[in-house]
């Protein structure tokens, strides 16, 4: 029995192109070598289930299932992270993504106040995420802790803060907020609306993730 491998997605941009918001340092630290080991971490998951099955040997199979989750979280996340960035990013949405943001929170700059919030707010490591709800059709604010954890599972990510410290130590030290801010001049709204239209179509290719 085989599976697919997960492989490294390239960067849609040089390692410096992120500065002076994110310096190449930290995107070559945090590309090569975290979700480095996130995609190694998954598909060792993978070979050891395929190993646990092959000898019908399930001891180690609730370690393996939270390892798959953890590692596969890490790849996911990251995957729609660097693509929800952009060196010509920043400025606000426009179209029907504004208007969504308008009717659920009231305006951009509530959204955006809240956003930080739960970003500031996370207790330990994980995601700041603006995520669509598709049974009310709701845009929603989530506080995802470590890579996996804390979300309902059927809502799809539409924007993604990395809040690990190895995301921001380097350039901010323990300054969270001054992270929290350079991001939304960064932020790529285009790809937010595409996953947005996405979300809303039902349509299954929602996450663009090299295996």
């Amino acid at each position: 029995m085989t599976f697919t491998q997960y492989t490294l997605p390239e960067l849609p941009y040089d390692y410096a192109a992120l500065e002076p918001y994110i310096s190449a340092r930290i995107m070559e630290l945090h590309h090569d070598k975290h979700h480095a080991n996130y995609v190694k971490g998954a598909n060792t998951a993978l070979e050891r289930m395929a190993e646990a099955r092959e000898n019908n040997d399930f001891t180690f199979i609730n370690q393996l299932s939270k390892d798959l989750a953890f590692n596969v979280g890490g790849h996911v996340n990251h995957s729609i992270f660097w693509n929800n960035l952009s060196p010509e990013g920043g400025d606000r949405p426009e179209g029907e993504l504004a208007s969504a943001i308008d009717e659920a929170f009231g305006s951009f700059e509530a959204f955006q106040a809240q956003f930080n919030a739960a970003a500031l707010g996370l207790q330990g490591s994980g995601w700041a995420i603006l995520a669509y709800e598709p049974i009310g059709g709701n845009l929603v604010i989530e506080q995802l802790y470590d890579q996996q954890a804390n979300v309902p599972v059927a809502t799809t990510p539409l924007l993604m803060l990395d809040m690990w410290e190895h995301a921001f130590y380097l350039d901010y030290v323990n300054i969270k907020a001054d992270y929290v801010k350079a991001f939304w001049s960064i932020v790529n709204w285009p790809d937010v609306t595409q996953r947005f239209e996405a979300a809303r179509s039902g349509a299954k290719a929602l996450v663009v993730v090299e295996q």
